[in-house]
């Protein structure tokens, strides 16, 4: 007996609206930034930062931020390091989708996830209808992602020899901002739990993170000087501004 949700049974159907009209529609290119650092590094702080920036300038972007997705799409997962991985899987899906870039990596990721919207539940599909609606062409993606194998996955599963010529592009950002400083932060009273043994698997305290090997634009201290949020997301468009992202269609 043959089941409905079994992939052999289901089809991909192509939009007729292709990548590139999409993108002279909104007189901008699709790209993905994504933000890794350790809890407290500023992550999400450079994430709206940049949104804001990019939002002056008329371009379209939106920000996948993992504390927000763990109130919604991700509320089912927890914190071992397969949760971590399936957390990650699930932001570059909606990346994938809000720049606009279909097709084979987009069924690649959905066939190597445990992501399945048939399995999802009302509550997760209405999450990910909300993220779909209000989602712009420029992802901004702000998470811990501690694990070097994930982010380097995240890579693999998005198109490889039409990486550039697909106009879809994944950034690494690494915010490399000290632990010390972080756990002095510690806006959330994390730090304080894990050291006291509260909170197990804690990123930086007793599970690692792996700093990137390689990264497009990496925001550290100068002088042992925090630069403001406008500085450092001001780096970013820069960046995106001198590879084409930004410019008209």
């Amino acid at each position: 007996m043959s089941s409905l949700g079994n992939s052999n049974n289901i089809f991909w159907q192509e939009c007729p609206v292709g990548k590139l009209e999409r993108q002279k529609l909104i007189n901008q290119k699709g790209c993905v930034v994504w933000i890794t650092g350790l809890s407290g590094s500023g992550k999400s702080t450079l994430a709206f930062a940049l949104n804001r920036q990019l939002y002056s300038r008329g371009k379209l972007s939106y920000v996948l931020d993992g504390d927000n997705l763990r109130h919604g799409l991700n509320k089912d997962l927890g914190f071992s390091a397969e949760d971590r991985t399936e957390n990650i899987r699930r932001v570059v899906l909606i990346a994938i989708c809000s720049v606009g870039s279909f097709g084979k990596s987009l069924r690649k990721l959905l066939a190597s996830s445990t992501l399945c919207f048939a399995n999802f539940g009302v509550p997760t599909s209405r999450e990910v209808a909300k993220l779909f609606a209000d989602a712009g062409m420029i992802c901004i993606a702000s998470l811990i992602s501690p694990y070097r194998k994930d982010r380097d996955a995240c890579r693999a599963m998005l198109p490889d020899s039409n990486f550039i010529e697909a106009s879809f592009l994944t950034k690494a950002v690494f915010m490399n901002t000290p632990l010390s400083l972080c756990e002095s932060r510690d806006a959330k009273g994390l730090y304080k739990l894990a050291r006291a043994g509260k909170i197990k698997g804690f990123t930086g305290i007793d599970d690692p993170y792996e700093p990137p090997l390689q990264c497009e634009i990496e925001l550290q201290q100068i002088d042992g000087v925090c630069r403001t949020p406008t500085a450092m997301s001001e780096q970013v468009v820069s960046y995106l501004e001198e590879k084409g992202y930004l410019e008209d269609q």
